[in-house]
């Protein structure tokens, strides 16, 4: 049977899918790209475990390896917005985004090359997903999330598909927004105030985990 629309809802049709498309174009107003989709030019990690496949970084162990390895940028940021798209294949692994951290140095037999320290956007199978950690500072966990916090993370979650960080550092504030759910919103006077951009294969885990869509928007 056919079935035509009036007029005027065919223009409101129109008129918002092109409102969608102007607010998703203005979403990204200002942000540059720190993934070419087609190469790791502007990182640097092992190629043990570091890849592009299908137009996204992947990151893969078997979990045999002496320390958490990280694909690190080659840039430092200070103030910024950072989002980052994620997919921890089969729900399975623990990862994490690190910024305002820094590469520390390789020592045989203490430290492996491509070891990072700072701040972390906590990718996780289990309650840790969406608190801020800090990597090798000693700090631990510097923001966790209570029982309700996590089953509202639990619930925006989209397990084995994609999912976005939107992590914000504005000299001592700094929020963490997980699919639209912010999990972090704290002012860290104790934090450091610049640093690299990281990926994180933690030890101990047969994993995969894949990233895309790495943009920046840096601020004065």
């Amino acid at each position: 049977m056919k079935c035509s629309l009036p007029l005027s809802m065919l223009f409101a049709v129109a008129f918002s899918a092109l409102c969608a498309g102007t607010s998703h174009a203005e979403d990204n107003d200002g942000f540059k790209s720190l993934f070419d989709g087609k190469s790791l030019k502007g990182w640097h990690g092992s190629e043990d475990y570091w890849s592009v496949k299908e137009g996204s970084i992947v990151g893969t162990t078997d979990g045999n390896i002496p320390a958490n390895t990280f694909l690190v940028s080659d840039g430092s940021y200070k103030n910024f917005v950072l989002k980052v798209k994620w997919r921890l294949h089969g729900h399975k692994g623990n990862s994490g985004v690190q910024f305002r951290s820094e590469e520390l140095k390789a020592e045989e037999g203490k430290t492996p090359p491509f070891c990072v320290g700072g701040y972390q956007a906590d990718i996780a199978d289990n309650h840790f997903l969406g608190i801020l950690y800090g990597e090798r500072t000693g700090r631990g966990i510097i923001v966790n999330l209570d029982e309700a916090m996590q089953k509202k993370v639990a619930g925006a979650i989209n397990e084995d598909g994609w999912n976005e960080y939107v992590i914000t550092a504005n000299g001592d504030h700094i929020t963490q927004v997980l699919n639209g759910v912010t999990t972090v919103d704290i002012d860290d006077p104790e934090g450091a105030k610049d640093g690299i951009i990281a990926l994180q294969l933690h030890r101990g885990h047969n994993m995969t985990i894949s990233f895309k869509d790495i943009m920046i928007k840096v601020m004065d």
